[in-house]
């Protein structure tokens, strides 16, 4: 079947292209009856989704934008399931894109993502600059999954990341390890209160901190740990930004024939459902992904319904989960 085009809508609405076009756009510029009728006739013709056709007719929204910093990190998944149930609980579709973890495509799109004139957008884990953020929050609501904002018309929702830090840091050292390093997140959000709850914890304890600089993905970790070897300054234990990249510095430790946890304790944060599986039995910090999401959509509706205007700042509390990858240092091979 031909897809119908702008200029089939305009024909059977009988005006141009031009004003199908400010239509689309939402112009107000244009009259309602002409405005119906191109509406109704691209409801006709299957023109435009059905979600952004009501809402151009209606000038509401039903439809919520959600940007997934990495689709390959299974904590993001768990996050959109919290949006996605309270979205279809009050009505509201969700349309999630990527940014890729990178800026320059996150800043793109924000762009594609408002385009579909959403209500309002969810942003998981951004690396977009703030400018970026704070622009589009003079045109829509916007809240912030794991990455903070002093911006008044921006809410958040976020772990407390040095708490976690400490938490793991205080368990491998109750099994014994004093020689604990940190594969950080670099650059990435969040980073920095890991960074900071691992260094103030180490210190605490009377142990001089480790940081390698990593990133939040597997390849990241396994290319940390085979520094480490290299450098012959592999550590008994490890405390990695994210569970993603606790798989991959596993993986690079077996790959060096080094035994998990016999040999080396690994730690992974965000307890995502890769850390679960049997096989993998990861040590983690966990974070309440479903309700992140849950909070974040709850956040966004009531921007968009004018229930509040001051900013929403929720921080919870993480958790131990000690599973199959920490024991004692120089146990049993």
């Amino acid at each position: 079947m031909v897809r119908p085009t702008m200029e089939d809508v305009a024909s059977r609405a009988g005006v141009s292209r031009a004003l199908v076009s400010l239509v689309m756009r939402g112009s107000p510029k244009v009259s309602e009856m002409r405005r119906t009728a191109v509406l109704k006739a691209a409801e006709e013709l299957g023109y435009s989704p059905h979600a952004m056709a009501r809402s151009l007719a209606s000038r509401t929204s039903t439809v919520l934008g959600v940007m997934v910093s990495d689709l390959h990190n299974a904590f993001f998944a768990e996050v959109v399931d919290g949006i996605d149930e309270v979205a279809r609980e009050q009505g509201f579709d969700i349309i999630i894109n990527t940014g890729g973890r990178s800026p320059a495509r996150e800043r793109r799109a924000l762009e594609s993502l408002q385009s579909f004139r959403p209500a309002g957008l969810i942003l998981l884990s951004p690396v977009v600059p703030a400018t970026a953020i704070s622009k589009a929050a003079e045109q829509l609501p916007i809240v912030l999954v794991a990455r903070s904002s002093r911006v008044s018309t921006v809410d958040t929702v976020n772990d407390d990341g040095e708490q976690g830090a400490r938490l793991a840091i205080d368990h491998l050292v109750s099994l014994g390890h004093k020689r604990i390093a940190h594969l950080d997140g670099g650059e990435g959000t969040q980073a920095g209160p890991r960074r900071r709850g691992y260094v103030t914890a180490m210190e605490a304890h009377g142990l001089p901190p480790r940081i390698v600089t990593s990133e939040y993905t597997d390849v990241a970790g396994a290319r940390a740990i085979r520094s480490l070897i290299a450098d012959d300054a592999l550590p008994t234990a490890i405390l990695s930004c994210n569970d993603f990249n606790a798989v991959g510095a596993i993986s690079a430790l077996e790959d060096a024939g080094l035994r998990v946890p016999q040999d080396v304790s690994v730690v992974g944060y965000d307890n995502t459902s890769l850390a679960a599986l049997r096989h993998v039995s990861l040590t983690t910090i966990d974070q309440p992904r479903a309700e992140f999401g849950r909070l974040a959509a709850e956040a966004l509706l009531q921007r968009v319904r004018e229930e509040r205007t001051e900013p929403v700042r929720h921080l919870l509390n993480p958790s131990l989960v000690v599973r199959n990858t920490t024991a004692p240092p120089g146990g049993p091979r």
